[in-house]
């Protein structure tokens, strides 16, 4: 009786097979990466266009309220807004405050109360962070 010859069965993988494997690996775990920080500065630019609708929403509800705008921010705590929300980009609540004109006479609600006028409102609230959306727009022109 003859026995088959016996053949050489591989086992585990040869190196260049590890390499390309592991090239292939490296690869998409770059991409990957890219796209990772790319959908964070989407998400942290979402978050601030919301909290700035949000902002301006209670500066005109405190505007229909009470006739006036607020002399601060944190004027529309806790009645417009639960808490001040902090800019999503540089992670402060430092906003910048847009005052309107006292000068201006033309005021919703025609008081005649002459401090009124004297007493500059907060009318619309920017991010005063640097640099530039994705779409090129800069954060302060939000």
């Amino acid at each position: 009786m003859q026995t088959a010859p016996r053949t050489r069965v591989q086992r585990g993988f040869s190196l260049i097979e590890l390499l390309v494997v592991i090239t292939i690996i490296g690869i998409l775990a770059g991409v990957a990466m890219v796209n990772v920080k790319n959908w964070q500065r989407k998400a942290r630019e979402t978050a601030l266009k919301d909290n700035l609708f949000q902002m301006r929403k209670a500066i005109d509800n405190f505007h229909a309220d009470k006739q006036r705008f607020p002399n601060d921010l944190n004027e529309l705590v806790p009645n417009y807004l639960r808490n001040l929300p902090p800019d999503p980009i540089t992670e402060q609540t430092d906003w910048e405050e847009v005052r309107d004109n006292p000068s201006d006479l033309e005021q919703v609600g025609g008081s005649t109360d002459p401090e009124e006028f004297m007493t500059p409102g907060v009318i619309d609230v920017k991010s005063k962070a640097p640099g530039q959306t994705m779409d090129g727009k800069p954060y302060g022109e939000l």
